[in-house]
């Protein structure tokens, strides 16, 4: 395991400098997952605010743009793709909605950031549109499933 990178050589947090870093294409992919219960899943399709999945989509996608006003050290990215999947679960212990949320940019750092930023704003606009039917919502299992690129290399999660 490597050190830490956002600290100084006095312990201080610090942006990392990645100006002298080459230009590589990087991609990442996040999930989470919103647990619903059933009644809410039933009411999805007569909310008065909209299609939650479909909002959620285009909220995840806005806050991959907006990663580095958000978190102190991210450096704000040119980033060439966005794509944020919702899927509707029904049924059993698994109920809610799946995200998957993608990023990916040439420049000379990792879209991690971005794709964990995308799927967490959605699970959250999940959250926002149904929250009048249930206050028991619960987003879990946020987390970065694959990245390419950078000094680091590849990252794939294992299958669980």
């Amino acid at each position: 395991m490597s050190e830490l990178s956002h600290f100084n050589s006095s312990g201080q947090p610090s942006m990392v400098d990645i100006g002298g870093k080459q230009p590589a294409r990087r991609t990442a992919t996040a999930s989470a997952f919103v647990a619903l219960s059933a009644a809410v899943v039933a009411a999805l399709p007569s909310n008065p605010k909209g299609n939650p999945l479909e909002v959620a989509r285009f909220a995840g996608i806005q806050a991959a743009k907006r990663t580095a006003e958000l978190i102190p050290m991210c450096h704000p990215l040119a980033l060439t793709h966005v794509d944020v999947e919702t899927e509707l679960v029904a049924g059993g212990v698994r109920t809610g909605v799946r995200i998957r949320a993608t990023a990916a940019a040439v420049g000379p750092t990792g879209v991690e950031m971005e794709a964990l930023t995308a799927a967490a704003v959605a699970a959250l606009t999940v959250y926002d549109m149904t929250k009048a039917l249930d206050k028991a919502i619960v987003i879990r299992e946020l987390r970065l499933e694959s990245k390419t690129g950078g000094k680091s290399g590849d990252f794939s999660r294992p299958a669980s």
